[in-house]
């Protein structure tokens, strides 16, 4: 399999703007070019664009408003994980030789709430994903005894290390006190244990092997890639209180990558809500079913970074068509040390777990030196 390497990435800051979405894609494209001033417009022969708004020819137009011709130019919309999709449909060009250079770029508004189903928008008060977000997070506890004070340790560390990304949405930290007494949506749902929409764009240059290596002196290879769909709505799951998607798409990033998930040295995972930290690392293999708030817990006290130190989508904020890049963005930088206050020590390999519509749909990344 021939190697697919990142070359180069940009992002903007995650926000509350009201901004055009074309605005958006064309910001964090623009900081991609302006962080590798070796790369020509020529030489990008497709342009994906990542997004769960509506606004159609958002491809063509990124390329017409960046200066680029490109041979393929298309949109991808998997509401959550649209950003791994993306890149992995980049990283199938690049492999098949179809292309050898792909900008992938994916914004989003604060106020897009992506592709409902029609039967998952007819439950009552509380709409998708705040219905499943709290099945989930009842299952959960009840099937491991966690309480909502534990849960909360999610935020109270999520927000905290989201304090050294500059590109973060979040610019306080909370307490567990906070967290409990943040307003109530369902009984076992409060606000600060959800993600935020926001207004956000990322990029990322991805490249074949010999062409990788003339932008970037330290290219971060592709190396294991894992994709599962279960189904579309999220009653058809197997379980309320672990991620099936995710532990299969890790299993198949991992047979692919020859590697295990002991190599791990840093990783980002899909926090959507609280709850789905701990059910994202034991479906990966991080730790045992039923002891994901041990491991966080110990990350937490410990300050440990290596899950989510960006802050997570709880801390970072969640523009759903940008997230899976800017979490690939943060593995690069982690593998390239350049991740500042953030950086985890000797980090070589890490992983991405990018997923959508209560996990019923996941993408798992490895990403190597």
């Amino acid at each position: 399999m021939p190697k697919v390497g990142i070359a180069s990435y940009g992002i903007t800051k995650f926000t509350k703007d009201d901004s055009k979405i074309e605005s958006v894609l064309l910001k964090s494209t623009k900081n991609l070019f302006d962080n590798n001033p070796n790369l020509s417009r020529n030489d990008i022969d497709a342009v994906l664009v990542s997004t769960n708004n509506n606004s159609k020819y958002l491809s063509a137009i990124l390329s017409e408003m960046s200066g680029i011709e490109p041979k393929i130019a298309h949109s991808i919309e998997s509401l959550c994980n649209s950003g791994t999709n993306a890149i992995v449909s980049a990283y199938s060009y690049i492999a098949s030789g179809l292309a050898d250079i792909v900008l992938v770029s994916g914004a989003e508004r604060y106020d897009s709430p992506g592709q409902i189903l029609e039967w998952d928008n007819s439950r009552g008060e509380f709409k998708h994903p705040i219905f499943w977000a709290s099945i989930f997070t009842k299952a959960y506890k009840r099937e491991f005894s966690v309480t909502d004070e534990e849960l909360a340790i999610v935020p109270v560390k999520n927000h905290k290390q989201a304090q050294n990304n500059p590109n973060a949405l979040s610019e306080k930290t909370y307490s567990f006190e906070d967290v409990i007494n943040s307003k109530k949506l369902t009984d076992d749902l409060r606000l600060l244990d959800c993600s935020r929409p926001c207004t956000g764009g990322a990029s990322i240059l991805l490249a074949s092997e010999n062409t990788c290596k003339k932008f970037t002196d330290v290219p971060i290879w592709i190396t294991g890639i894992g994709q599962k769909t279960t189904s579309a709505g999220f009653t058809k799951n197997i379980a309320f209180s672990s991620m099936e998607s995710t532990h299969l798409a890790a299993s198949t990033a991992f047979k692919m990558s020859k590697c295990n998930v002991k190599d791990i040295d840093v990783a980002e995972v899909h926090d959507a809500f609280s709850v789905c930290e701990p059910m994202a690392l034991e479906s990966i293999g991080f730790t045992d079913k039923g002891k994901g708030m041990d491991m966080i817990k110990e990350l937490h006290i410990t300050n440990n970074l290596k899950i989510n130190p960006r802050g997570g989508l709880i801390g970072s904020g969640h523009p759903l068509g940008a997230t899976g890049i800017a979490q690939t963005i943060e593995i690069t930088q982690q593998l390239q040390s350049c991740a500042n206050k953030r950086q985890v020590e000797n980090a070589e390999i890490g992983l991405v777990h990018n997923m959508s519509a209560a996990a019923t749909s996941s993408t798992v990344l490895i990403l190597e030196r």
